[in-house]
């Protein structure tokens, strides 16, 4: 049994799952509003899903925007079930955009219209998709990168580690909460946001 014991733990630490289990603590963090000025964030434009059509954060200027990076092979995939509770419950206050991204165990290898036809048949999701990107290292988009560097966002550093973590912007771009995988879509942490 102790030889056993012995095993597991070298597989666990080789692998470094031990990590990801015992690390991977739920993480929300709540901050306030750093100005009410109109952040720059919202200039960004980017690609909608299996389109040429542009999706630009300006647009949705007053209303909160919950931003979240998504796979459709993923532990998490099933989040997008409470995504889109959370989206048509509190419509009229907030926009929630999914960033699909492959850069976390190759668990987004679809292409867009893969992407597109897989998000509306299994899980009628009806919030906006973005065209495929990356959200980490050097072809980092520049919404990720603003949503990630303390000198841009002007909160704190971030490091997107996994597929749905979430980014809540109030009315005027200004980061009010990070949210990582584990944290389901409809927690109190994300509603109490909308209150």
């Amino acid at each position: 049994m102790k030889l056993l014991s012995i095993l597991v733990l070298t597989l666990l630490g080789v692998f470094g799952i031990w990590k990801f289990l015992l690390a991977r603590k739920p993480v929300a963090t709540v901050n306030i509003p750093i100005s009410n000025e109109v952040s720059p964030i919202l200039d960004q434009c980017i690609l909608k899903l299996n389109s040429k059509e542009k999706l630009c954060l300006n647009d949705f200027k007053g209303k909160k925007i919950l931003l979240v990076n998504v796979a459709s092979e993923c532990g998490f995939t099933k989040q997008y079930a409470d995504l889109e509770k959370l989206y048509t419950t509190y419509k009229d206050k907030l926009v929630i955009i999914g960033f699909p991204c492959n850069q976390f165990g190759g668990q987004e290898p679809g292409t867009e219209e893969e992407i597109a036809t897989f998000c509306s048949s299994k899980f009628a999701v009806t919030f906006p998709l973005t065209t495929k990107i990356d959200v980490k290292g050097d072809k980092q988009h520049p919404i990720y990168k603003w949503l990630t560097s303390k000198t841009l966002n002007g909160v704190n550093d971030y490091s997107v580690n996994w597929n749905f973590n979430k980014f809540m912007l109030d009315e005027n771009g200004q980061l009010i909460g990070y949210f990582s995988s584990r944290i389901n879509p409809m927690d109190s942490d994300i509603i109490n946001l909308l209150k």
